[in-house]
Protein backbone atom coordinates (compact mmCIF):
# COMPACT_ATOMS: atom_id res chain seq x y z
CA UNK A 1 0.00 0.00 0.00
CA UNK A 2 1.72 3.39 -0.66
CA UNK A 3 1.47 6.40 1.66
CA UNK A 4 0.80 9.83 0.08
CA UNK A 5 1.91 12.84 1.98
CA UNK A 6 1.26 16.53 1.97
CA UNK A 7 3.28 18.03 -1.15
CA UNK A 8 3.51 21.10 -3.07
CA UNK A 9 3.44 20.20 -6.73
CA UNK A 10 2.85 22.79 -8.94
CA UNK A 11 2.43 25.12 -6.32
CA UNK A 12 -0.40 23.65 -5.12
CA UNK A 13 -0.54 21.41 -1.95
CA UNK A 14 -2.25 17.86 -3.02
CA UNK A 15 -1.23 14.10 -1.86
CA UNK A 16 1.29 13.12 -3.39
CA UNK A 17 2.54 9.20 -2.91
CA UNK A 18 5.76 9.73 -0.64
CA UNK A 19 8.63 7.62 -2.49
CA UNK A 20 7.49 10.46 -5.18
CA UNK A 21 7.84 12.73 -3.36
CA UNK A 22 11.53 11.94 -2.33
CA UNK A 23 12.61 10.86 -6.17
CA UNK A 24 11.34 14.73 -7.32
CA UNK A 25 12.65 16.63 -4.46
CA UNK A 26 9.16 17.62 -3.92
CA UNK A 27 8.69 20.41 -1.29
CA UNK A 28 6.40 18.99 1.20
CA UNK A 29 4.81 18.63 4.90
CA UNK A 30 7.07 16.72 8.08
CA UNK A 31 7.44 16.53 11.37
CA UNK A 32 10.26 16.12 13.82
CA UNK A 33 10.52 16.09 17.78
CA UNK A 34 13.27 16.03 19.89
CA UNK A 35 12.71 14.76 23.79
CA UNK A 36 14.79 15.76 26.02
CA UNK A 37 15.90 14.96 29.45
CA UNK A 38 17.59 16.37 32.12
CA UNK A 39 19.79 18.42 28.82
CA UNK A 40 20.39 15.13 27.22
CA UNK A 41 18.38 14.01 23.73
CA UNK A 42 16.69 10.76 23.18
CA UNK A 43 18.33 9.72 19.62
CA UNK A 44 16.68 7.10 17.77
CA UNK A 45 19.16 5.23 15.20
CA UNK A 46 16.80 4.57 12.12
CA UNK A 47 16.30 0.69 11.23
CA UNK A 48 18.64 -1.01 8.30
CA UNK A 49 15.76 -1.63 6.94
CA UNK A 50 14.20 1.98 5.89
CA UNK A 51 14.86 2.98 2.47
CA UNK A 52 16.77 5.94 2.77
CA UNK A 53 19.28 6.58 5.53
CA UNK A 54 19.47 3.35 6.85
CA UNK A 55 21.55 2.68 10.14
CA UNK A 56 22.22 6.77 10.82
CA UNK A 57 21.37 8.54 14.00
CA UNK A 58 18.02 11.08 14.10
CA UNK A 59 16.07 13.12 16.39
CA UNK A 60 13.33 11.38 18.52
CA UNK A 61 11.35 11.08 15.71
CA UNK A 62 10.75 12.35 12.31
CA UNK A 63 7.82 12.02 9.79
CA UNK A 64 5.27 13.03 7.28
CA UNK A 65 1.69 13.92 8.42
CA UNK A 66 -1.32 12.50 7.15
CA UNK A 67 -3.40 14.42 4.93
CA UNK A 68 -5.08 16.96 6.76
CA UNK A 69 -3.62 15.91 10.04
CA UNK A 70 -2.65 18.47 12.57
CA UNK A 71 0.87 18.89 13.27
CA UNK A 72 1.10 17.53 17.03
CA UNK A 73 -1.34 15.27 16.54
CA UNK A 74 1.01 13.56 14.17
CA UNK A 75 3.97 14.30 16.50
CA UNK A 76 2.21 12.53 19.26
CA UNK A 77 1.16 9.68 16.88
CA UNK A 78 4.13 8.58 15.63
CA UNK A 79 6.31 9.08 19.09
CA UNK A 80 3.64 5.83 19.57
CA UNK A 81 4.12 4.42 16.68
CA UNK A 82 8.33 4.37 16.73
CA UNK A 83 8.96 4.61 20.41
CA UNK A 84 6.12 3.55 22.31
CA UNK A 85 6.17 6.55 24.01
CA UNK A 86 2.85 8.32 25.32
CA UNK A 87 1.66 11.30 27.15
CA UNK A 88 4.36 13.63 27.22
CA UNK A 89 3.55 17.13 26.79
CA UNK A 90 4.53 18.51 23.44
CA UNK A 91 6.11 22.26 22.81
CA UNK A 92 5.56 23.60 19.50
CA UNK A 93 8.71 25.26 18.83
CA UNK A 94 8.74 26.60 15.35
CA UNK A 95 8.55 26.22 11.82
CA UNK A 96 11.88 25.56 9.59
CA UNK A 97 12.41 24.68 5.84
CA UNK A 98 15.29 22.65 4.36
CA UNK A 99 16.65 20.96 1.71
CA UNK A 100 18.63 17.87 1.55
CA UNK A 101 20.30 14.75 -0.22
CA UNK A 102 19.43 11.78 1.68
CA UNK A 103 21.37 9.39 -0.80
CA UNK A 104 19.95 7.00 -3.63
CA UNK A 105 18.61 9.65 -5.46
CA UNK A 106 16.20 10.74 -2.76
CA UNK A 107 15.72 14.41 -1.73
CA UNK A 108 13.72 15.75 1.32
CA UNK A 109 12.22 19.05 0.94
CA UNK A 110 10.32 19.77 4.22
CA UNK A 111 8.74 22.19 5.88
CA UNK A 112 9.07 20.90 9.50
CA UNK A 113 7.52 21.81 12.36
CA UNK A 114 9.32 20.97 15.33
CA UNK A 115 8.49 19.76 18.70
CA UNK A 116 9.96 19.11 22.22
CA UNK A 117 9.07 17.01 24.89
CA UNK A 118 10.70 16.95 28.42
CA UNK A 119 10.58 13.20 29.35
CA UNK A 120 10.89 11.41 32.69
CA UNK A 121 13.83 9.57 34.21
CA UNK A 122 11.65 6.61 34.05
CA UNK A 123 10.48 7.43 30.67
CA UNK A 124 9.47 3.61 28.99
CA UNK A 125 10.99 3.00 25.98
CA UNK A 126 9.66 0.67 23.13
CA UNK A 127 11.21 0.78 19.60
CA UNK A 128 9.40 -0.45 16.44
CA UNK A 129 12.25 -2.67 14.90
CA UNK A 130 10.68 -2.01 11.43
CA UNK A 131 11.53 1.59 12.28
CA UNK A 132 14.46 1.70 14.71
CA UNK A 133 17.44 0.05 15.26
CA UNK A 134 18.68 1.57 18.82
CA UNK A 135 17.75 4.50 21.04
CA UNK A 136 20.36 6.71 23.05
CA UNK A 137 20.17 9.71 25.47
CA UNK A 138 23.05 12.04 24.45
CA UNK A 139 23.68 15.37 26.03
CA UNK A 140 23.32 18.35 23.58
CA UNK A 141 26.77 19.85 23.55
CA UNK A 142 28.17 15.84 23.07
CA UNK A 143 25.76 15.75 20.68
CA UNK A 144 26.75 18.80 18.40
CA UNK A 145 30.53 18.18 18.72
CA UNK A 146 29.90 14.38 17.61
CA UNK A 147 28.07 15.57 14.52
CA UNK A 148 30.78 17.93 13.95
CA UNK A 149 33.77 14.91 14.31
CA UNK A 150 31.53 12.20 12.77
CA UNK A 151 28.87 13.56 10.44
CA UNK A 152 28.49 10.63 8.32
CA UNK A 153 26.87 9.08 11.54
CA UNK A 154 23.98 11.43 11.29
CA UNK A 155 20.66 12.00 9.22
CA UNK A 156 21.10 15.14 6.95
CA UNK A 157 18.09 16.74 8.80
CA UNK A 158 19.62 16.03 11.99
CA UNK A 159 23.02 17.89 10.88
CA UNK A 160 20.77 20.64 9.80
CA UNK A 161 18.92 21.11 12.69
CA UNK A 162 21.75 21.23 15.24
CA UNK A 163 23.90 23.57 13.04
CA UNK A 164 21.39 26.01 11.92
CA UNK A 165 18.26 25.75 14.29
CA UNK A 166 19.67 24.91 17.43
CA UNK A 167 18.11 28.34 18.91
CA UNK A 168 14.67 27.67 17.55
CA UNK A 169 14.74 24.37 19.02
CA UNK A 170 16.30 23.64 22.20
CA UNK A 171 15.72 26.15 25.18
CA UNK A 172 18.34 28.42 25.86
CA UNK A 173 19.66 26.92 29.02
CA UNK A 174 20.84 23.91 26.56
CA UNK A 175 23.23 25.89 24.45
CA UNK A 176 24.47 28.25 26.93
Amino acid sequence: MSVTIPAWEDGTLRPVEKLEVHRRGLRHKAVSVFVLRDGAVLLQQRARSKYHTPGLWANTCCTHPHWDEDPATCAARRLSEELGIEGLTLAHRDVVEYRADVGGGLTEHEVVDLFTAEAPADLPLSPAPDEVEATAWMPLDALMRDVEAKPDLYTPWLRIYLAEHSARIFPAHLLA
